[in-house]
């Protein structure tokens, strides 16, 4: 992220009008950088629960004597909590701000993880792993919707996709200490998977520490009709990336802004088709990107491999993922979001088959591997794309209420994905989930707008 990169304004002068277009015309500087770390690192936190879920059902199952529906459970149990975490934050984010929410739900996460190291069976972890998940359900609609109000069209995509593989960096790493640390058993005479949830505790609490000097978004005070406070913060930012700005009030430009939009927007032209689009797509998409997170260390396992093996496994394939993400950047804002959504699906559902159907050891951390990198271009389009294609006063809820359908399907994937694997095999689940990822293209091909190079208020 080349700190001579700029949306357009000459250096030292800028037209002062509303806040949107204030901040669409600002030159991009270490400022920007600073913030897309700070807020997309805590994406992290997210995909750990996926991967984690997966572990803790591997480790335990057989020191706890684990039942088939209980491996499920904790699995199913994080996203159980995600689901309704999603609902009700991501709406209240609309309401109350998008600071006070990044700081509500890391904290939650944070408390809650921290006690399911303690937890002495499957049901206490599996009911805090829920606790756990309702601070999460809204931390990826937040990082989506805050970034993308506070960033230039000109570069929106790409440094949410830096943000998002600042996060993911941490995701095999993680994957490969747990795959030690279950291995090793005990460390200081604690159970090894129990760190692992210390661990998330402890770096989320950091991560909210740092986000507590955060500045509330300026586009939601606007539409608040909290107009000097928004003006005060364009200000600020417009001082620390070096442009002077008129002395013209924010509400002499933007009046049409303050007011609230209801929920029932959704279903109302244009955002009706959106609405229906986006719902669709969380649904389907959930098989094919989290299910591969959150299944492939017991799918290892019912190929015949060692819990150790199995984590080993994962873990390197794991490794697509940051790469994946990293992958986005130069091509998220060349590349026509719906576009890259499609083909990104596409090479998930084919390396997803090879997963499935291979026996060799390096053929399935191979098909594992490009499967990750598939899925995190995907991803970080489609994280960019929602954040494109709903406006201002709703963009958190209605971001928000689809996100947590991905999170539903979640809680019942676990036990349709397991049963049809003790039935039929590791073939029959990705061959279900390829067929699932096209059906997402052809939805996205002919319900979804095009969005890139375009302004929010414009789309």
């Amino acid at each position: 992220m080349s700190t001579q990169e700029s949306t357009g304004s000459a250096p030292g002068t800028y037209e002062a009008t509303d806040p949107a277009h204030r901040l669409d015309r600002l030159p991009i500087g270490p400022w920007h950088r600073r913030l897309t770390a700070v807020v997309g690192i805590g994406a992290f936190f997210d995909l750990y629960e996926v991967f984690l879920g997966g572990v803790l059902a591997a480790a335990l199952a057989e020191p706890w004597a684990l039942t088939h529906t209980q491996k499920s459970w904790l699995i199913a149990s994080g996203f159980l909590g995600m689901f309704v975490g999603a609902n009700v934050l991501s709406v209240l984010a609309d309401r109350l701000g998008r600071r006070r929410m990044f700081l509500v739900n890391l904290g939650l996460y944070s408390v809650f993880s921290l006690a399911c190291a303690f937890a002495q069976d499957a049901t206490q972890l599996s009911v805090l792993r829920f606790l756990a998940g309702l601070g999460l359900g809204a931390e990826l609609v937040l990082v989506d919707t805050y970034l993308a109000e506070f960033l230039p069209r000109a570069v929106r995509g790409r440094y949410i996709a830096w943000a998002y593989t600042f996060g993911f960096v941490g995701v095999p790493v993680a994957a490969l200490l747990g795959a030690r640390l279950v291995a090793g058993h005990e460390l200081f005479g604690v159970d090894g998977w129990r760190w692992l949830l210390v661990a998330g505790a402890l770096g989320a609490a950091f991560i909210q520490l740092l986000r507590t000097r955060l500045p509330e978004s300026p586009r939601w005070l606007a539409a608040q009709g909290r107009y000097d406070e928004a003006e005060s913060v364009v200000r600020d930012i417009e001082a620390r990336v070096g442009i002077a700005a008129e002395a013209r009030p924010v509400r002499e430009a933007a009046p049409a802004a303050a007011a609230r939009v209801p929920l029932k927007r959704m279903f109302r032209a244009p955002y009706a088709r959106r609405t229906v689009m986006w719902w669709i797509f969380q649904v389907l998409q959930t098989v094919g990107y989290y299910g591969f997170g959150s299944l492939a260390p017991v799918v290892l396992q019912a190929k015949g491999h060692t819990v150790t093996e199995s984590l080993t496994y994962a873990a390197l394939s794991y490794l697509g993922y940051p790469v994946g993400s990293a992958l986005s950047v130069p091509l998220i804002d060349r590349i026509e979001r719906r576009s890259l959504i499609i083909v990104s699906a596409l090479g998930i559902a084919a390396f997803g088959l090879v997963f499935g159907f291979a026996s060799a050891s390096w053929l399935i951390v191979a098909a594992g591997f490009l499967l990750t990198v598939c899925s995190n271009v995907f991803s970080n389009a489609f994280h960019v794309y929602q954040t494109e294609i709903f406006p201002t006063g709703l963009r958190s809820s209605a971001i928000g209420i689809a996100y947590s359908l991905s999170r539903l399907t979640s809680v019942v994937l676990p036990f349709v994905a397991l049963d049809v694997l003790d039935d039929l095999g590791a073939t029959a689940v990705f061959s279900g989930s390829g067929v699932l990822m096209v059906l997402l293209c052809v939805n996205v091909r002919l319900l979804g707008p095009r969005t890139t190079g375009r302004s929010l208020d414009a789309i």
